[in-house]
């Protein structure tokens, strides 16, 4: 479909609208983020160590990238519409599963099937990148992500509040309302905007080779993924940080936990305002220097004795920044690489972000054991931003030889 095509609210025969990508992408930041401030308290209710709790993040990343190696084949083969709805039927009732489940192994199963809200960040991408060039899918994807960008500030003190007065299941019923009405809300407004091949799966997955083979995608894979894992990592670590080494309450830490999601609404803001100007390359690199700056500014006070909640969590606002220019710009050039196979890219890009985080996610939470501070996350962040930087140099660096 070409971009100048007229987009009609609850039209099924035209691309959704812009509110309605944003909403399902929020959709997936929900299902990320609202229940964290209560895995402390959902670890006392289970009997398990923190531990065993965060890895409701880390198995939920890592079948998260799983399924995005099958959802962008998918959706290039059979069209983005029917795999959306289907990954969005199967989270409403992993949903409820973790509702009723009565042990913390059963309840990391259904967070395993979760992850199906995958299809969320993986065909809202290919769907800006189906109907606009790569500039301007730049900055379509940073608005998208602007927008849902709102749901990781507010949600965590949400889900801090309602663990405090309803307990932690009253995060999941929160999570199977919003999930339903997605669900709806896709039904009635996404059209397609990739006519499927409706070749066989494995034919898709011959196609993995061609992306494979180009320098260009693994270095804007890897600038997206290392930009991304410093969150990742943030959220791993985050609510030990906030509630173990600050003495921070659910609700208090809700609010501080907003801070990188502040920072990336803004971050987003500056790339739709100005990829299409300045060029998806240059935006990377200016976000990497922000995400590898804002994560080293605590950890001189750290070192002086002089940590608190304020000085880390505000650090986290610029993290936040750097990542709201990184991550929309790489992912366009990483759809642009070879457009044909933007649902597929989509995919095995967003697979690789997520392998990472889920292992820095998982990292972390090891990493900080009772009297840890900290520290040890600070350090995992600022790696993360140094190797972004590195792969977008690479990039900049191989385009000049092949005189694009």
């Amino acid at each position: 479909m070409s971009s100048d095509q007229p987009v009609r609210l609850f039209d099924r025969t035209t691309p959704p609208h812009l509110g309605t990508l944003i909403l399902v992408a929020g959709g997936s930041a929900l299902a990320t983020n609202i229940f964290l401030p209560s895995l402390p308290g959902m670890a006392l209710d289970f009997g398990v160590e923190y531990g065993v709790m965060q890895l409701a993040v880390s198995v939920f990343l890592l079948m998260n990238a799983l399924l995005q190696l099958v959802i962008g084949p998918l959706s290039d083969g059979y069209g983005r519409r029917p795999v959306m709805l289907t990954g969005f039927a199967i989270f409403v009732l992993a949903t409820l599963g973790c509702i009723l489940s009565t042990n913390a192994y059963v309840f990391l199963l259904f967070r395993m099937l979760q992850a199906s809200v995958a299809v969320a960040m993986v065909l809202t991408r290919a769907v800006v990148r189906d109907t606009h060039p790569q500039d301007r899918a730049a900055a379509m994807i940073g608005y998208v992500t602007m927008g849902m960008s709102v749901v990781p500030m507010i949600s965590p003190a949400i889900g801090g509040w309602l663990e405090e007065a309803f307990g932690w299941r009253a995060n999941f019923w929160l999570l199977f309302g919003a999930g339903s009405a997605v669900l709806l809300l896709v039904w009635a407004d996404m059209g397609e905007t990739h006519r499927g091949t409706a070749t066989s799966l494995w034919s898709q997955f011959k196609e993995y080779p061609e992306l494979l083979r180009s320098p260009r995608f693994w270095g804007y894979s890897l600038a997206s993924a290392f930009g991304a894992g410093a969150f990742f990592a943030y959220l791993g670590g985050a609510p030990f940080v906030g509630m173990q080494v600050f003495g921070l309450r659910p609700g208090q830490l809700g609010l501080y936990f907003a801070a990188p999601s502040v920072g990336y609404f803004l971050g987003n803001w500056v790339t739709g305002r100005y990829s299409a100007r300045l060029g998806a390359n240059r935006m990377v690199l200016f976000g990497a220097i922000i995400t590898t700056l804002g994560a080293a500014i605590s950890l001189p006070m750290s070192l002086a004795g002089h940590a608190s909640a304020a000085a880390f969590f505000g650090s986290m606002t610029i993290v936040g920044i750097g990542n709201g220019m990184t991550i929309p710009n790489a992912t366009a050039g990483m759809l642009s690489v070879r457009a044909h196979l933007a649902g597929t890219a989509s995919g095995l890009g967003g697979a690789m972000m997520l392998l990472g985080g889920a292992g820095l996610s998982a990292l972390a939470g090891q990493m900080l054991v009772p009297g840890a501070s900290e520290r040890a996350l600070t350090v995992i962040m600022m790696a993360c931003g140094v190797m972004s930087l590195f792969s977008i140099l690479w990039v900049i660096r191989r385009q000049r030889q092949l005189g694009l």
